[in-house]
């Protein structure tokens, strides 16, 4: 049996080519974003590795979640005290800032959303271990405030070469920094900074830049003498230092940074890895329809093998170990193409910023065992069930090729499936509208079920529409559409099993366009509506700028008020919380709906919330908010309620001067302007505040619509990303009607000659199986744009209390995707169609 059912799978090769593709693109996801993942986790941890000393010394709670700077300092002082410890070879203080950015010869900001644009002084201080870690490679150190040095990457990306000027922009008051390249750093022993940009000074204009001058550092570096371990050093250096002042491991530092990256990108894995289960979902149903096919085809030959003393198990089996060597085959060739997709899922992040094209990509045991593990069982979970209905089949029954299974199976069938459906839906409204732990699994969870259940339902379900559809072909095509519909309707199992793996990828699709278009029609809603002022002024790539831009905007014609906006996060029982802050006197330009309070009520140590916030903490007026904050854990006290505000962007709003006693930077994040008087008309007002911040790249002046656009891109770039990744999901589903018409055009060979007998021409064929094809994709097409459209206004009405309050349909895009299902069908038919015309009538009249 074991030689037969290799034999078998050997003299079907092509028919199972498909079926092993779409098992290859599924593996292929899960290899290569395995490989990315690892890969970004060895880079980024021997980065942190190579940029931390043997022991760090920090203020303590310095380093803010999300990684907002801190203005807690460490003394100058304390580093020749440091340096002066009896197991420590020298002591580095380190100046460092983010929001550098440096401005290539075109006049763009190198870098932008994704990875930081750092800033430091330079020390030439050893990394942890006696590492080189980052050196200057090319040139000299910076001595001097006209000079810097650049990373490698940076300066390629810019442009400049050792001896240019550099012109850098530092959200500082000198935002309008130049200086002359005076060498390239770079990591000798390998590595890169994957993607952020750094630019480096000498201590005392670092110091200038970033620390308003004062004498002090925002972390040292203590490098121990040989032999000392990085433990026995810090608890020295715990010995001399200040309450407020914390030493800590290199290794301890490393990995607190590393995790926070890691954690702060792994949804990117996450991402890929749901596509790839998608993958493999719509891969299941090619591979379960081609096998079905199959092992009917194949009646004759498995009742010869029951009738030579073959048990039930044995020919089941023999099913079996094919789907296990065709997932071998898939897992095998899935895993090469893993790499290749590995490489380019590296490339296009790096487009985002986050380079790692220097990396050496990280093939761990894991991914190995993953994707075969992946390719066989999803291979052999697909062929059980055909190969389960094969031992089912009575020789004899099968010797007359008699292997229709009867109408009660279809009944229970749907009656099985509209049960799962329901099931799915109960789990998707928990996850949707209950709070339940990690929901996004019981609404994936529920998806999966629902489409399962309309899938096996679909049979029964579709029936009206073949019918239908049967009715218009007859009209327009005559007896060819006629035959074309009947031939849908014969087989309804595998109609609509093909159908299901197009209705998957549409429902996705079809859902992914009502969020983005609900999200973009909220965000348009929510600024009309509660834009205050005439113009936003903020920074498209987030960072902060330098309070003097208020200033000097303040002083521009036509310019009536000025409202600041700054943010900051602290960590309320462990979890994130973001903080905005304003000042007290322009509380009400924010046109606050307060619930309770009054404008007024708003002064230092105080703070607004967001009612909605308020209520899931359990917090009034008159109670305290506790947050440990860069400063350490500070209590604010509930001065008023507003109604969620998108203007606001955190749950708590206090004053800029609270934040800055907390410890954040003394920056701005955005200007809300008003304007009118002389200068009314406000293009010539914009033009004029273009010109205050000229010098600053990172900085821009939007007016309503403006602002709204830039609100607008990111979500535009997230669904185009998506439907990118869904083009994989509908290529499976092209195979899978492909396959279908091939391995049915193969089954009805003799009933093909005989249509073309009697009369039928090679036109007429084509058209006919085409029609067969377009009613496949037609039916995917309904289905998909039906659950779809259901999630989608499903999924919105759950968010509506985030913000998200308009669902918006996009019919015409909806429209467009059930048109190009109908070019899909066309388009799948011409191979199948092809081959058909094809056939020798006499042969084909002739085959058994």
């Amino acid at each position: 049996m074991i030689r037969a059912a290799l034999k078998s799978l050997l003299g079907r090769k092509l028919r199972l080519l498909m079926s092993t593709f779409a098992i290859v693109l599924g593996v292929a996801f899960v290899a290569g974003s395995l490989m990315f993942s690892d890969t970004l986790n060895r880079s980024l941890t021997a980065l942190f590795d190579a940029t931390v000393g043997d022991v760090v010394v920090r203020p303590t709670g310095g380093q803010t979640v999300d990684g907002f700077i801190s203005t807690q300092t460490v003394p100058a002082d304390l580093v020749d005290e440091l340096a002066a410890l009896p197991d420590a070879a020298r002591a580095d203080g380190n100046v460092n800032a983010d929001g550098v950015y440096v401005v290539d010869r075109d006049g763009k900001l190198v870098g932008g959303l994704g990875p930081p644009a750092l800033g430091s002084n330079w020390t030439g201080a050893p990394a942890a271990g006696g590492l080189l870690g980052l050196a200057i490679v090319e040139g000299a150190a910076p001595r001097t405030g006209d000079e810097v040095v650049l990373d490698e990457s940076t300066a390629e990306r810019a442009g400049y070469e050792i001896g240019d000027e550099v012109p850098i922009t530092t959200g500082t008051e000198q935002s309008d920094l130049a200086a002359t390249l005076v060498g390239l750093a770079g990591f000798p022993e390998g590595g890169s900074l994957n993607g952020a940009t750094l630019a480096l000074f000498d201590t005392r204009t670092a110091q200038e830049l970033f620390l308003d001058g004062q004498d002090a550092f925002t972390d040292v570096w203590v490098t121990a003498e040989p032999g000392v371990s990085q433990s026995e050093l810090a608890a020295q250096a715990r010995e001399v230092l200040p309450d407020e002042i914390e030493a800590v491991t290199g290794e301890k530092a490393a990995d607190e940074s590393a995790s926070d990256l890691l954690e702060a990108v792994s949804f990117l894995t996450t991402f890929l890895l749901i596509f790839a289960g998608i993958a493999l979902v719509v891969g299941s149903f090619l591979i379960v329809n081609t096998f079905s096919i199959l092992v009917a085809q194949r009646g004759r030959e498995l009742a010869l093998f029951r009738a030579l003393g073959a048990s039930r198990r044995q020919v089941t089996w023999s099913v079996l170990l094919e789907a296990v060597v065709l997932g071998l085959v898939g897992a095998t060739l899935g895993l090469g193409l893993g790499v290749l997709l590995a490489i380019g899922i590296t490339a296009v992040v790096g487009s985002f910023g986050l380079d790692l094209s220097g990396q050496p990509l990280v093939l761990a045991p894991r991914t190995v065992l993953a994707s075969y593990a992946v390719g066989i069982v999803v291979t052999t979970a697909a062929a059980w069930l055909p190969a389960r209905r094969t031992g089912r089949i009575a020789p004899v029954q099968a010797l007359r090729d008699d292997v229709a299974l009867p109408e009660t199976s279809l009944r229970r069938r749907f009656v099985l499936g509209c049960a799962l459906a329901a099931a799915g839906l109960a789990v998707l409204a928990l996850g949707l509208f209950v709070d339940v732990p990690r929901a996004g699994w019981w609404i994936g969870a529920g998806v999966l079920a629902v489409l399962l259940g309309v899938s096996a339902a679909s049979p029964v379900l579709s029936r009206p529409l073949l019918v239908a559809v049967r009715a218009v072909f007859a009209r327009v095509a005559g007896a060819v559409g006629n035959l074309a519909g009947q031939n849908s309707l014969r087989n309804p199992r595998r109609t609509t099993a093909t159908a299901s793996a197009l209705m998957i990828g549409l429902t996705l699709a079809c859902t992914m366009a009502i969020i983005g278009a609900s999200a973009k029609a909220s965000v348009d809603a929510a600024i009309e509506e509660s834009f205050v002022g005439d113009f936003v002024v903020s920074s498209a790539l987030g960072a902060p700028f330098s309070p003097a831009v208020a200033e000097r905007m303040a002083e521009v014609p036509g310019v009536q008020r000025v409202v600041r906006e700054r943010f900051g996060a602290g960590l309320l029982d462990g979890e994130r919380q973001s903080v905005a802050g304003t000042d007290p006197d322009e509380v009400g330009t924010l046109e606050l709906d307060l619930v309770s309070g009054t404008p007024d009520d708003l002064a230092d140590d105080t703070v607004f919330l967001q009612r909605s916030w308020a209520e899931e903490q359990g917090l009034e007026v008159g109670d305290t908010v506790e947050l440990e904050l860069p400063t350490g854990d500070r209590s604010w006290e509930v001065a008023g309620i507003f109604e969620d505000n998108p203007v606001v962007l955190a749950p708590i709003l206090t004053t800029i001067d609270t934040l800055v006693a907390a410890g954040f930077q003394d920056r701005d994040n955005a200007l809300i302007l008003d304007v009118g008087g002389v200068a009314g008309d406000a293009a010539v007002v914009q033009d004029r505040l273009d010109e205050v911040v000229a010098d600053q790249p990172a900085v821009t002046v939007k007016n309503q619509q403006e602002f709204a656009a830039e609100q607008r891109e990111p979500i535009d770039n997230l669904v185009l990303t998506i439907f990118a990744l869904l083009g994989l999901a509908l290529v499976i589903a092209v195979l899978g009607i492909v396959n279908t018409l091939a391995l049915s055009i193969i089954e009805r060979t003799r009933e093909i000659g005989l249509l073309r007998a009697i009369g039928l021409s090679r036109q007429q064929l084509r058209r006919m199986i085409t029609m067969e094809s377009v009613v496949i994709a037609l039916l995917g097409a309904v289905l998909g744009l039906i659950l779809g459209t259901g999630f989608g206004v499903a999924l919105m009405y759950a968010l509506r209390d985030e913000g998200l309050e308009v669902i918006s349909i996009p019919v015409g895009q909806l429209a467009i995707f059930l048109g190009l299902s109908i070019v899909v069908g066309v388009l799948a038919a011409v191979l199948p169609a092809r081959r058909a015309a094809r056939l020798d009538v006499l042969r084909a009249i002739a085959t058994e």
